[in-house]
């Protein structure tokens, strides 16, 4: 007997077998209901083996946050918390889908001019504002014109570039220079571009929007300051007809109450997940790691989550002189400094690339002489040719970010051990951004960057972050968006990053991994650089 007959053979007898247990169970399970005396349960066991039953899902999905946000006005914020939150309530005329690519949300198409200078979007119809306004060119138009006045990034990549109405439901974008990421830069969430009404575009203070009315699939309920955010559900809502992908596709909107709380203690934080409290953890300190891993209740998920960097004043104080920096460039151990913020060496890695290392289409080892130089020799000589008398420079941070603060307080000792009088100043996250624009309170700050897509986008060539307003920079930026080939613009990049380093305006510490706890109970919860959760719900 051939395998082929003694494989069927064994399916055949197996099936057999499978049915005869079937209607035992079944018989079984009549004749014990007859028994308690429920006949019409019996009766209905021998037709139906099996009852479906339904589940059932929470009302609200809760999300401990790091910190809280210091606006919901995603032009004019690069914090993370603030633009994950944000995006459940706007929405963009373009997105980037699971493989980084733009892809239509708002708009239903593009049309790229073929001298690359005119951008043409027809919009989707029948769009509701939270309001209860329908979206058209108008509000369009607004608001990608305040996004082009207001976004760091878009001041310094889309110059002088203006969209203007077609018709009601037709816009157009017109740029000064042709270049390679124009849809990127508008679908990109950094700093993301989000719709709203053209009223509240006009009524908006120099200090940022109060109004939360945007398309998204939540619409803002209340903002208690120190504890929460909470959205709800917008029913309303008008889904793009495309597979949820990344921060694109159809947006579902299962649960009907998102609450953001602001749980700065990491502590706090973590036990609020292993009990239930919170649906979602982000930020999760690496030294937990390990306990939360092994809690069965609870699915703990690492990605790739950014490049923790030091960046230097350049424009004001001891450090505007390069040799300064330079010094401490030599000091700096970045593998003591790493594994003291992260705890697991699996989860970083050291290379002076300040893009994602697996982007090979950027990659590159510009600057490595300056990186992770560990030499306090080096440093004391660079010092004393600068003639440092003992002046105090001070280290700015925030513990509502665990790896920032205590990345800080490595380079505090790791600096006073070449001699430096040094002092740290820690705030809350929302003061440590805003006191980070006063150039006279800092001469240093170590901020976790996530992972752009471009060169271009990364904050450490952004004038407005930490003050590099340097002509070689500039000019490269524009070399890198212009270059013909893919090949040409990493040249281009290349040289930039090497002169980063040698001009010591910041440096990549290291690569680090994001690690975020969800309860095993979530569905339909993604993990796309950062929480995505308008498609998440928990079942009771």
């Amino acid at each position: 007997m051939n395998k082929r007959k003694i494989a069927l053979l064994l399916s055949s007898l197996f099936l057999l077998i499978l049915l005869a247990a079937c209607s035992s169970g079944t018989k079984d399970n009549a004749k014990n209901d007859s028994a308690n005396g429920n006949a019409a349960a019996g009766k209905e066991n021998d037709t139906k083996t099996e009852t479906s039953v339904e589940k059932e899902y929470k009302n609200e999905l809760n999300i401990a946050l790091t910190a809280q946000p210091p606006t919901l006005d995603s032009a004019l914020t690069v914090s993370a918390v603030a633009l994950d939150t944000a995006g459940n309530i706007f929405e963009q005329l373009f997105a980037l889908n699971a493989q980084y690519e733009p892809v239509p949300m708002l708009a239903e198409s593009v049309e790229r001019s073929e001298d690359g200078l005119t951008y043409t979007f027809p919009l989707r119809q029948g769009i509701k504002f939270h309001n209860g306004k329908e979206m058209t060119a108008e509000d369009v138009v607004a608001s990608m014109n305040r996004w082009l006045t207001l976004s760091s990034r878009a001041k310094v990549l889309l110059t002088n570039a203006k969209f203007e109405e077609v018709d009601p439901y037709t816009v157009k974008l017109t740029v000064e220079t042709p270049s390679s990421d124009v849809l990127v830069l508008i679908a990109t969430q950094a700093q993301f571009p989000a719709i709203m009404p053209k009223e509240i575009v006009d009524a908006a203070p120099a200090d940022g929007i109060k109004e939360y009315i945007g398309t998204g699939p939540y619409k803002f309920q209340e903002w208690k300051q120190d504890q929460y955010i909470h959205l709800v559900k917008f029913d309303d809502y008008q889904p793009v007809d495309a597979v949820a992908s990344g921060y694109s596709g159809r947006k579902e909107a299962p649960t009907e109450n998102l609450y953001f709380h602001f749980v700065t203690d990491h502590a706090t934080r973590i036990a609020g997940v292993k009990t239930g409290q919170y649906d979602v953890a982000d930020s999760i300190p690496i030294e937990n790691y390990d306990e939360l891993a092994s809690d069965k209740n609870i699915e703990v998920q690492s990605f790739p989550g950014g490049a923790l960097t030091a960046f230097f004043n350049t424009s004001e104080g001891l450090l505007k002189d390069v040799k300064y920096r330079q010094a401490i460039l030599a000091a700096f151990n970045n593998d003591e400094i790493m594994l003291a913020s992260f705890a697991k060496p699996e989860l970083y890695s050291l290379a002076p690339g300040y893009l994602n290392t697996n982007q090979t289409q950027w990659s590159n080892e510009a600057g490595a002489e300056y990186y992770n130089q560990s030499n306090q020799e080096k440093a004391k000589e660079l010092l004393k040719e600068a003639g440092y008398n003992g002046e105090e420079i001070t280290l700015l941070t925030t513990k509502d970010y665990n790896e920032m603060y205590t990345a800080t307080l490595v380079i505090q000792e790791q600096l006073r051990q070449i001699g430096m009088n040094v002092k740290v100043e820690n705030f809350d996250f929302p003061t440590f951004l805003e006191t980070k624009n006063d150039r006279s309170k800092w001469d240093i700050f170590v901020a976790s960057t996530g992972y752009q897509i471009t060169p271009p986008q990364l904050l450490a060539v952004n004038p407005d972050w930490a003050g590099l307003n340097n002509d070689t920079v500039k000019q490269a930026l524009i070399d890198i968006r212009a270059a013909a080939t893919q090949e040409d613009a990493k040249k281009e990049w290349e040289k930039l990053q090497g002169f980063l380093y040698e001009f010591g305006s910041s440096t990549v510490i290291g690569h680090y991994n994001g690690v975020v706890a969800t309860t095993n109970a979530i569905e339909g919860f993604e993990l796309f650089k950062t929480a995505v959760v308008w498609n998440a719900k928990v079942a009771k």
